[in-house]
């Protein structure tokens, strides 16, 4: 089967309590098993993780290269600060989907500029939870796609 890592930085293991106007209330635990579930709708494995620490998400990328077929990454605010994560995105060279659960560009103008969206696929924000299930649909395309040649 197939394995997509889905890869979360920081502040993330709050959700359902940090700010639930912004982010909702599903907790990243709930989010899990919603990827869970579309997961083996599309017939894949996922490798669900979760961090505050950039070198960590950094570590994470090399290790997808000899793991997964692709990466979902919500990078928090790393998406707009990590020059590191956007170098190791681009050094695996894996299909990658960059994931945001709000809408970053209705906010702060500091958020409407992404490192990740240069060495991504695509981008999905702005639809909560299900951000990830669109996210995990799009990574699914692209990898059927490069399978079919």
């Amino acid at each position: 089967m197939t394995t997509v890592f889905i890869l979360n930085g920081p502040n993330l293991n709050l959700l359902g309590t940090r700010e639930p106007e912004i982010y909702g209330v599903d907790t990243l635990a709930s989010i899990e098993k919603q990827c869970a579930a579309k997961a083996k709708a599309l017939n894949l494995e996922i490798d669900f993780r979760q961090t505050n620490i950039e070198g960590e998400l950094v570590n994470w990328i090399h290790e997808a290269r000899g793991k997964a077929a692709g990466i979902v990454i919500n990078a928090g605010a790393y998406t707009h600060t990590s020059v590191a994560l956007h170098d190791a995105l681009k050094a695996v060279a894996l299909p990658t989907v960059e994931v945001h659960l709000s809408n970053v560009y209705k906010r702060e103008s500091f958020r409407h500029h992404s490192y990740i969206s240069p060495a991504a696929h695509g981008v999905i924000c702005g639809f909560g939870a299900m951000s990830y299930e669109l996210a995990l649909e799009g990574i699914s395309n692209v990898l059927n796609a490069t399978r079919k040649g």
